[in-house]
């Protein structure tokens, strides 16, 4: 019995696997491309008029963007201090986490065409909602984060790069930081895309995914049918028990989809799925904390409320105006337990490929780690050595909470480079540290880190 059901388990997540994996290949490619060669100043130009012109491009600037909601968030505050409207960063704050090229190429594979359709466009037209109610009814706010911006505490590198390393300027053909400038190839460019799109894109969402689909494969051969269909009629109730669910945790936009579709397999509706795609990866307790200090009580209010209702919305229309033979159940989740040896060798390729880059994201975001810790540990002992004579700048540890990704990394790197006195910093993710080299103010380096949403303290 146990053996039969660890068979289907294995059977049911390989068969999701498969499914996803060409897709989210081309997702975290065509996401690299997006990275590389777009220019950030394409976004904050269209952004700064308080109209809802720049909200509308505030969104379908967004959902293209594979952020997610601990990203976005040091990107939004970015746009608002390069001129962006507040009205327009809040659009962008709701639209950027929903979607994704990748998530959009995911949801297509295992939610079929409808589905990854109306995805985004429902992302769209609640940014755009949210971006004008921030603008009607949150003017106030809008001079709290104007004065926030002028701080310069936030997500910003004197030489105008963005969210990345400090004068890496991946997004630019030419970047001015100093006396230095940066030219980068096609070719340079475009190795930069794939180390983009298949190292830190996987580092990044990989663990969610990974946690997604270990979930949904859990659902598909342990949760009795029954449980969920009873509630089928109860369409409402349905999105009201989602919502209740996935406003606290978080869930990124690609690792959701898999835990939506086997929820769907056992008789939730195809409205209340749209519900945890739309508010899993939009809306959580830690984005919530930030969203709340950094833009405003009211504003966060208003993006919370915007976010429901256009889930909600958006649900109803799928559950009683939409056919529902379009949003049906990939045959994935529906046979996978009984369905994997009709895999063919093309899916076990692209399969393999998936795990292989999978696992070496894994692998290389560890070594990092481990490497970083190693170096922190030779400075330590030859500052000792050489403390007499003044050859090295301390290390100062700080304990960083609070980061999830690769792009809260390049946020804290960017906080702490511009601080008088930092000669040197190494952001350590897998253990949530920050290496600083050079006699600097601590408490100006905690208020600044503290002011993106990091919860930031002296190590012990």
């Amino acid at each position: 019995m146990i053996l039969t059901w660890i068979e289907n388990y294995w059977d049911a997540l390989v068969m999701m696997m498969a499914e996803m994996a060409p897709y989210l290949l081309l997702g975290f490619f065509i996401a690299g491309l997006l990275r590389t060669f777009v220019p950030h100043t394409l976004y904050s130009k269209h952004l700064a008029p308080r109209n809802m012109k720049s909200v509308v491009k505030a969104a379908a600037l967004g959902i293209p963007l594979p952020l997610c909601s601990c990203g976005v968030i040091p990107t939004s505050v970015s746009l608002r201090k390069e001129g962006a409207s507040h009205g327009a960063c809040t659009s962008f704050l709701i639209a950027t986490p929903q979607t994704g090229v990748d998530s959009i190429a995911a949801t297509y594979s295992l939610m079929g065409l409808p589905f990854a359709i109306v995805r985004p466009i429902a992302a769209l037209f609640t940014a755009m909602f949210g971006g004008w109610l921030v603008n009607r009814y949150a003017k106030e706010d809008e001079l709290l984060s104007a004065e926030a911006s002028k701080t310069g505490e936030y997500d910003h590198c004197d030489c105008g790069c963005d969210d990345h390393d400090h004068c890496d300027c991946h997004d630019h053909d030419h970047c001015e930081c100093g006396e230095h400038e940066h030219h980068h190839s096609f070719i340079e460019k475009f190795i930069g895309a794939l180390r983009y799109g298949f190292v830190e894109m996987l580092q990044d969402v990989g663990k969610w995914l990974v946690i997604g689909l270990l979930i949904a494969a859990l659902i598909t051969v342990a949760v009795p049918n029954e449980w969920l269909a009873a509630l089928h009629d109860y369409k409402l109730l349905n999105m009201l028990i989602v919502l209740c669910v996935a406003i606290p945790m978080y869930v990124c936009a690609t690792g959701s989809i898999p835990i939506a579709v086997s929820l769907m397999a056992k008789g939730l509706t195809p409205g209340a799925a749209l519900v945890l795609l739309m508010a899993g990866p939009a809306v959580n307790s830690a984005s919530m904390l930030v969203i709340g200090k950094v833009f405003g009580k009211r504003t966060l209010s208003l993006y919370v409320l915007s976010i429901v209702i256009g889930a909600i919305v958006f649900g109803l229309m799928i559950d009683y105006f939409l056919p529902q033979d379009w949003f049906t159940v990939s045959s994935a989740v529906m046979s996978g337990a009984h369905c994997a040896h009709c895999l063919t060798w093309i899916d076990w390729a692209f399969l393999g490929v998936f795990v292989l880059l999978l696992i070496n994201a894994f692998v290389m975001k560890y070594r990092h780690s481990h490497q970083m810790s190693h170096e922190h540990h030779e400075d330590h002992h030859h500052h000792h050595e050489d403390h007499a004579h003044h050859h090295e700048d301390p290390t100062v540890v700080y304990k960083v909470e609070g980061m999830a990704c690769n792009h809260c990394v390049a946020s804290v790197k960017n906080a702490i480079d511009v601080i008088d006195g930092v000669t040197s910093v190494k952001v350590d993710l897998a253990k949530g540290l920050a290496y600083v080299k050079g006699e600097h103010d601590h408490d100006e380096l905690i208020k600044r880190v503290s002011d993106i949403g990091y919860s930031t303290s002296l190590a012990e």
